[in-house]
């Protein structure tokens, strides 16, 4: 069975709700504390979604999916604990997939320089992302 369409006025509830899990100083938090043990790129991705979720241009099921992964990333409850090694993130960054495909249209060169800014700033890096 086929999931049903949602308008574009569900759309702006939805990311209303979401926007109640999605906390920025969480996910700031999060990223900064656990930087190494999600990885350079995964934290890249997370990035990413955070600075092309700023676009005014997003659509609302955009926003909505993107709210939704990082929310999902910084909530304590995972379907895989993030503190097991290795496999912890892993449900994380498929969460993080998806929603980076979603917003693929969207990330432009702005998006991509000020993300990997940020994660050369975690992990102390020259610049790598061209």
């Amino acid at each position: 069975m086929l999931p049903k369409k949602i308008s574009d006025e569900e759309c702006r509830d939805n990311a209303e709700k979401n926007s109640a899990d999605y906390n920025e100083e969480a996910f700031l938090h999060k990223a900064m504390r656990f930087a190494g043990v999600i990885g350079r790129e995964a934290l890249l991705k997370a990035f990413q979604l955070y600075y092309v979720l700023q676009k005014p241009e997003l659509p609302a099921k955009v926003k909505t999916i993107i709210m939704g992964a990082l929310a999902y990333l910084v909530l304590p409850v995972d379907v895989v604990p993030d503190l097991l090694p290795v496999v912890g993130y892993t449900d994380d960054v498929a969460v993080l997939a998806y929603a980076l495909l979603q917003a693929l249209p969207y990330i432009d060169d702005e998006v991509n320089a000020k993300a990997e800014q940020m994660v050369q700033k975690i992990f102390g890096e020259k610049n790598s992302y061209k």
